[in-house]
Formats: C-alpha cells, sequence, structure tokens
C-alpha cells in the first residue's frame, strides 16, 4: 500500500472515530504511518483528504447497502421499495459514524468550495443511482422524471438519516416507510381532488 491508500485508508478511520471535523492532520498521520508533507504532496490539504476519503467511505456504504439488498426482480413493486428500506435502515445503524461525519462535511462545505463541489456531485450520483433502481418509469426516456424520482429517494434517505441519528428508538423502519408509500399512493388514487 502506498502512501496516498494510507493516507485515505487512515482518513476513513479518522472519520469513523473522531469525525469530520475534530480530525486534525497530526491525527491522519498518526494512524497512517505516513508523514504530513505526504498529505499537501497527494491531496493539496487536510479537507481534500477527508473529503475524498468520505466519498470513498460512502461509496463502500453503498455497495454494503447493495448486497444487503437482494430483491426478486419479479417480486410487486412496494415489496422491492420495503426491502430496500429495510437495508438502508439497517445499515444507517452499522455506519452511524460515517453519517454524522457526513453532517459534519456538509456544515463546512458552505466555507470550503472544493468540498460542496465534490458533495454536490456525489449527491448528483446518487440520484441518478436511485432513480435506476426500480428501472426506467413508464415513459421512456423521460430523463427530468427519471431524475426527480432519484431526488425525491435521496431526500428521504438524508430525512431517514437525520432522523435515525437524533432519535433512532422512534424513527422510522424500512417498514414504516413502506406505509407511508402505500398511505400516500392510495390516498392520491382515492382522493385525487380532494385538499385540504
Amino acid at each position: 500500500m502506498g502512501h496516498r491508500e494510507e493516507l485515505l485508508a487512515g482518513a476513513k478511520q479518522c472519520l469513523y472515530e473522531r469525525g469530520y471535523a475534530r480530525t486534525t492532520a497530526r491525527d491522519i498521520v498518526a494512524v497512517s504511518g505516513a508523514n504530513l508533507a505526504s498529505i499537501g504532496y497527494h491531496f493539496g490539504s487536510k479537507e481534500a483528504l477527508l473529503t475524498a476519503a468520505l466519498i470513498e467511505a460512502t461509496e463502500e456504504w453503498a455497495e454494503a447497502v447493495n448486497k444487503m439488498w437482494d430483491p426478486d426482480p419479479d417480486a410487486p413493486f412496494m415489496e422491492r421499495f420495503e426491502s430496500l428500506w429495510k437495508a438502508v435502515v439497517a445499515s444507517l445503524g452499522e455506519h452511524r459514524n460515517l453519517w454524522v461525519s457526513t453532517f459534519e462535511a456538509l456544515n463546512q462545505a458552505e466555507r470550503l468550495p472544493e468540498l460542496k463541489r465534490r458533495l454536490s456531485n456525489d449527491v448528483e450520483l446518487a440520484r441518478g443511482s436511485f432513480a435506476q433502481l426500480f428501472g426506467p418509469g413508464p415513459e421512456p426516456g423521460d430523463e427530468r422524471a427519471d431524475r426527480a424520482v432519484g431526488a425525491f429517494y435521496v431526500a428521504l434517505m438524508q430525512g431517514l438519516m437525520v432522523q435515525r441519528l437524533l432519535d433512532p428508538e422512534r424513527a422510522p423502519t424500512g417498514e414504516d416507510i413502506a406505509l407511508a408509500m402505500r398511505t400516500i399512493i392510495e390516498r392520491a388514487t382515492t382522493h385525487p381532488d380532494v385538499s385540504h
């Protein structure tokens, strides 16, 4: 493993143990065994290194969710939808410190343009990935609708993360998310013109 990979591994460990806001360059060096100068050489700054580590850790989380979520492609939509959110909820508990670090990074993003750009690009990729989870919509090529669906799932996931971080005992489960979706669909189809 080279210095760059050692630094990334050390930064990911620090994200999980200390968080984005509390990790110093010296913390990363102590964990990785690299030297301070190698952070600047390979990444330009501690923030750039932590951002790269955060994005890599998020990608690893997404892979873990994909391994946990193995839906039957012939199962009804709502069954697959519920199984996805059960996997997401389970993974949020296992990766709690990653999401604490993610929200710390979001808090810093307004003042760190490169961090904001990288996180924004990561969110856009998540929109695309979520949009493709259950296949294309009924109108092939409706990119705006697909992107809106992806954005909806990202917003749902981020809101779920906040609730699970603040109050894991009362936060929605995967079953609750599916119940909410079923209820919204039922209400929209049963009373489409009723507004309150």
